[in-house]
């Protein structure tokens, strides 16, 4: 891996790297994006992601470790959407760690795990970092109401109040939407089904003037919600 150029890595776009160089090809490729950082940006950057690691080593989709998921949203941010907000990038680096490991974020099992897990991250990033997370942390949800209904309902509102929030919730839904599928079977009807009538409500969200991204990146991101689209009619009319 070390062997590779890194003016091809950073060429290449992030689902070869997957494909082709795997978990250590995104870790080469990470790497790179954050030797482009002041040494105190990439120290906190470097402390996400072994803070990250740590809880999610283990964790597993159909086909790769969560891991990846992880560094292509961030990386995606890097360089598709161009934001050095090292803040934003931490945050993206933890989406998934109050949601998916709030025990073992905040060092036991307290009666709050959510909140206890978002002050751990206060503590050790900062409360703008621990506010981001938080915005794309799902709540806990009403299992008497439709649970994809309320789902939209959260990201409607949570979004809505957190512009910055909604570069990493975009990055995430398009690797999970756009990028490489890693469900298989029932799985990939029921992602649709959940997935596929967010779509116009971010398209909206992104779209809107105080959310921080360039026209041309939104207009790039806009190109990747109609492909969302069509895979999502696809699926759903099989």
């Amino acid at each position: 891996m070390d062997d590779l150029p890194p003016r091809y890595l950073l060429s290449l776009p992030l689902h070869v790297v997957t494909e082709v160089y795997g978990e250590p090809g995104l870790r080469r490729r990470f790497q790179l994006e954050v030797d482009a950082h002041p040494p105190p940006e990439q120290r906190t950057l470097q402390w996400a992601f072994l803070l990250a690691e740590r809880l999610h080593g283990a964790d597993r989709r159909a086909r790769e470790s969560v891991l990846n998921h992880l560094l292509r949203v961030t990386i995606r941010i890097m360089c598709h959407y161009r934001v050095r907000d090292v803040e934003v990038l931490a945050a993206a680096l933890l989406h998934d760690a109050v949601e998916d490991h709030p025990a073992e974020l905040a060092g036991g099992a307290p009666l709050h795990p959510t909140a206890a897990a978002l002050g751990v991250v206060a503590r050790d990033f900062g409360a703008r970092v621990a506010e981001l997370v938080g915005a794309v942390t799902n709540p806990a949800y009403d299992p008497d109401r439709d649970k994809d209904e309320q789902y939209r309902e959260h990201v409607a509102e949570s979004l809505g109040a957190h512009p910055w929030a909604r570069l990493i919730k975009a990055s995430d839904f398009t690797d999970n939407g756009v990028g490489i599928l890693y469900t298989v079977g029932p799985k990939v009807r029921r992602a649709a089904t959940k997935y596929g009538p967010l779509v116009p409500q971010l398209r909206e969200l992104v779209a809107r003037p105080d959310t921080p991204l360039s026209a041309e990146v939104k207009a790039h991101i806009d190109s990747q919600f109609d492909r969302a689209e069509q895979r999502f009619a696809v699926i759903l009319a099989g």
